[in-house]
């Protein structure tokens, strides 16, 4: 198994894939190709500002777009790239050289990697897809990494987390006093409009509300409705240190990737 990648010089590289994960650093690396441009089509290739660098990623679809987000609101995600690495192998089975490019990279704060799929349902892809999954998932375990066909969110959880995804910016923190002052109205859930006018004006207050729930501080079930009367709370690690949480509610469609 080898890797081929464009360094940051703008030269293509190939290195044996154990020696590129302990060298290269994926998530600072541009795409190896291009998403496609495909006529006729409503969606087209995009970006994505990264809340956690500070950057943007470049993304090929809706669906991969929402797992760009659900990383991002991951706080142990340090970097994300999308198509930094092309995949080449042999295969043992006829000889013939094989590769794939994986449309996500994401660093974690251990070091450790994952490369992602983002398909658009179980199928997709085909069965080339799911061989070369097969094949960068065995070669992810053998250095302690991570490579998953990302499951879709549902409909009602991908346009909550949309929305949350508004106020990712930390502009939209608010002052420190009015955080405490928002984390101090959720200590007891409550719902989302009701907690939000005990703390003063809506069109001041809404807003860190909401980047509150982006960066889980508080919490509530995205699998349903957000509107006003949706329940909020304070999450575990916005009690203990006003950190972000551990995991992100979206009604049991939202994964935490086993490392």
């Amino acid at each position: 198994m080898e890797v081929a990648f464009s360094s940051l010089a703008g030269q293509v590289t190939q290195l044996p894939w154990e020696q590129a994960v302990a060298s290269v650093q994926f998530e600072e690396l541009a795409p190896v190709s291009a998403f496609p441009v495909v006529p006729g089509r409503r969606w087209g290739p995009g970006w994505w500002w990264s809340a956690t660098t500070g950057r943007h990623v470049v993304h090929g679809s809706t669906a991969m777009r929402t797992q760009l987000m659900l990383l991002d609101r991951d706080p142990d995600v340090i970097g994300l790239a999308g198509r930094p690495v092309r995949f080449v192998w042999r295969d043992e089975a006829d000889g013939r050289v094989r590769s794939w490019v994986p449309q996500l990279f994401a660093r974690y704060a251990d070091g450790t990697g994952l490369f992602a799929d983002c398909p658009s349902g179980p199928a997709a892809g085909g069965v080339r897809a799911q061989r070369a999954g097969a094949v960068l998932e065995a070669a992810c375990a053998r250095v302690g990494w991570v490579y998953r066909r990302l499951d879709p969110l549902s409909v009602l959880a991908a346009a909550n987390l949309r929305w949350l995804a508004g106020y990712r910016h930390p502009r939209y923190r608010g002052p420190c006093g009015l955080r405490a002052a928002v984390a101090e109205a959720f200590a007891v859930p409550r719902p989302l409009f009701k907690g939000a006018v005990s703390v003063g004006e809506p069109l001041q207050v809404l807003p860190v509300v909401y980047h509150a729930l982006w960066s889980g501080q508080l919490v509530a079930d995205l699998g349903e409705p957000l509107h006003a009367r949706a329940l909020v709370g304070v999450s575990a690690a916005g009690v203990r240190d006003g950190g972000r949480a551990a995991e992100v509610e979206v009604g049991g469609s939202g994964e935490r990737w086993a490392r």
